[in-house]
């Protein structure tokens, strides 16, 4: 008697959700000034866009919300009068950037939801 364990393939399964709300998280965070703590859930988009193989469409959306968080990070950690947090010392440009970055990566995630749950058509 034997058992065969089969593993999901890769283009099957649900997309895991937790990118996405990260990224959601991440929007909400710098809207509500609190864009040093978003630092973690880019941390949660990017570790996972780059583990999880089905998530693998989105990485180039991910790496660019890290870039999009990571400039204002940097400008504010070598600027030369630094403001008490990042939150304060953002330009309201570089802000809205991350914010449509967040806002991308969950849009870009709903679309490949979709495009999976989609069966393809045989002809």
């Amino acid at each position: 008697m034997s058992v065969t364990v089969t593993s999901p393939s890769p283009t099957t399964g649900r997309l895991p959700r937790s990118p996405a709300i990260a990224a959601g998280a991440v929007a909400v965070m710098v809207v509500g000034q609190f864009a040093m703590l978003a630092v973690v859930p880019v941390a949660i988009v990017v570790v996972s866009s780059w583990r999880n193989i089905r998530l693998g469409a989105l990485r180039w959306w991910a790496a660019g919300l890290a870039v999009a968080l990571a400039t204002p990070l940097v400008l504010w950690a070598v600027g030369p009068d630094r403001a008490p947090s990042l939150s304060k010392d953002m330009h309201p440009v570089l802000a809205a950037v991350v914010v449509a970055a967040a806002v991308a990566y969950v849009a870009a995630w709903v679309v490949v939801r979709r495009r999976r749950a989609v069966p393809p058509t045989g002809e």
